[in-house]
């Protein structure tokens, strides 16, 4: 058994009821974000534009667009958490360290501790996994077959 998969046995068996509560919650918060970026795509292109993106700046709108509606939505249902989390993870990267701390550390640059507190908070469910009341859990259960 490698290192990835103690750290996954460990996260499943290690989870606290509460913990489904803030995953639930921070999915809400991701896809939310994701509507308001869908809302204003070129504030989201000016973002990205912040962090001198070499590469197409629309397809890096798509891919944070995408990636904060369908991974919030699977964050919140608990289906493929970990891989959810894995797409999130450089979006919040870059919105810290790139695009939020040129505002500063200052305490009213409430975007960053969001940004920040978020980012955490996906490192958080990279280890824990989805929990206990999530889809993945309930498709592990033996009776439980699959009808695709």
């Amino acid at each position: 058994m490698n290192l990835v998969q103690k750290i996954g046995r460990w996260g499943d068996t290690h989870h606290p009821r509460w913990l489904d509560i803030l995953r639930i919650f921070l999915g809400i918060v991701i896809f939310a974000k994701g509507i308001s970026f869908v809302n204003d795509r070129d504030a989201v292109a000016d973002l990205i534009r912040q962090t001198n993106f070499q590469l197409s700046i629309w397809s890096a709108v798509h891919y944070v667009v995408f990636a904060h509606l369908v991974g919030g939505l699977f964050i919140i249902f608990g289906f493929q958490t970990r891989l959810a989390v894995i797409f999130q993870i450089p979006i919040l990267i870059g919105a810290v360290f790139f695009v939020n701390i040129t505002n500063g550390f200052d305490f009213l640059n409430s975007e960053f501790w969001i940004s920040l507190i978020v980012l955490i908070l996906l490192f958080v469910f990279l280890i824990a996994g989805s929990g206990k009341y999530s889809l993945d859990n309930l498709m592990d259960k033996p009776g439980y077959r699959r009808s695709i």
